[in-house]
């Protein structure tokens, strides 16, 4: 019998493994299924985009190997942004790299940090990548419970000193995904300074930057002063741009952790096919632009289900970013359970918390990703889910 390594069998689950196949039968016996699942929205790319990418395939050049160094072009486009809307200037070839969406960028850098021995600090609930990047690489999952207690905030002066002895690497995500948190100044600014007097690098997942409402501005972590010596940042085109099957995205940092991201993924891919960084470049500079109609449409949908949800006698909080609403479940209702019922009684998919982690348990997860009137739908259709619990 084969023997699997011992990195694979110890990652976790994937929170959305299972979900596609029973969604499949289900529509096959004829249920209607409303997905709230996936954080992959139903509005169309940026014509922009669409328009740059067919002109670019055209091109023979573009069919090419990208390799590491990619679209000069892009990178240019992905630098002017950083400068323009943050205040940040990065060299585009030696600061900042682009990425196969930010997901493998966050996998790659594990490994470009971490050894055996090694910790990282990975808030739960959170991506799956922060804590699979981390098992590939060999090294530890210390995982830090998000909870309401410190508004879904992770205080790593609450880690024991012996973890933080051995931590290296803290991934940190604001706009927060599942949560919907956001980070206020402070708080960047005090979990700068820590991770700079314990030598921990940042790995700032920053994604959702552009899909805030009700005046919140998003912050890059290199607005705070000293994060240029300790963090990596990471930015898509994914979710913003409702670009996540195009697969691109930068991360920024200063040379020396650029380059090392950059020398794994030497090994590992060959870099963005080029007529999408060409599709990349032209988003980015109206980005900003684009960004709002996106995000009106989200807060139309946002401002549209929570109502339903609270008559249907769950509690949300209201998000003030990212397509997600962070539902709390009464004390004692298992969220895997409720999830699975969700699904199997009413046709509605959506991630139980403990997806997430173990510390998302007592949540599940809704996100703003189809039209306005079947999420209606959706919330009076998981209200009946909360009444038979």
């Amino acid at each position: 019998m084969t023997q699997f390594s011992k990195r694979l069998t110890a990652l976790p689950t994937y929170p959305m493994a299972e979900i596609p196949a029973l969604k499949r039968r289900l529509v096959q016996q004829g249920v209607d299924v409303i997905d709230v699942g996936a954080g992959d929205a139903d509005f169309a790319p940026p014509e922009v985009a669409v328009e740059a990418l067919a002109h670019a395939i055209r091109d023979p050049a573009m069919s090419r190997y990208a390799f590491q160094l990619g679209l000069p072009a892009f990178r240019e486009a992905a630098a002017g942004y950083m400068k323009r809307r943050f205040g940040v200037r990065c060299d585009p070839f030696t600061e900042l790299h682009p990425l196969i969406g930010s997901k493998e960028g966050i996998a790659h850098l594990a490994m470009a940090l971490l050894d055996p021995g090694d910790v990282a600090i990975v808030p739960e609930p959170g991506y799956a990548v922060y804590e699979g990047g981390t098992v590939l690489a060999g090294a530890e999952p210390y995982r830090y419970a998000l909870t309401p207690r410190t508004g879904f905030l992770l205080e790593l002066d609450e880690i024991p000193s012996e973890v933080l002895r051995r931590a290296k690497l803290v991934y940190l995500n604001y706009p927060n995904n599942p949560t919907a948190a956001i980070a206020p100044r402070e708080y960047l600014e005090r979990t700068v300074e820590f991770c700079r007097q314990h030598g921990i690098v940042i790995a700032y997942d920053n994604p959702y930057c552009e899909i805030t409402f009700d005046e919140h501005v998003a912050p890059s972590i290199f607005e705070i002063r000293g994060a240029r010596d300790i963090a990596v940042e990471f930015h898509s085109l994914s979710k913003t741009f409702c670009m996540t099957g195009w697969r691109l995205a930068w991360a920024v940092g200063r040379p020396e952790l650029i380059a090392a991201l950059a020398r794994v993924k030497n090994y590992v891919d060959t870099g963005a096919f080029l007529a999408v960084q060409a599709a990349g470049a032209a988003v980015l500079p109206q980005a900003e632009a684009l960004a709002r109609g996106y995000v009106a449409r989200f807060r139309e949908r946002r401002d549209a289900m929570l109502p339903v949800l609270r008559a249907q006698g769950f509690e949300p909080e209201t998000p003030e970013a990212t397509m997600y609403v962070w539902v709390p479940l009464p004390e004692g209702v298992a969220s895997a359970a409720f999830a699975r019922r969700a699904l199997t009684d009413v046709g509605v998919v959506t991630l139980a918390g403990s997806g997430f982690g173990g510390g998302g348990e007592g949540f599940f997860r809704i996100a703003l990703t189809v039209g306005t009137p079947r999420l209606v739908e959706a919330a009076e259709r998981l209200g009946k889910v909360l009444a038979a619990v």
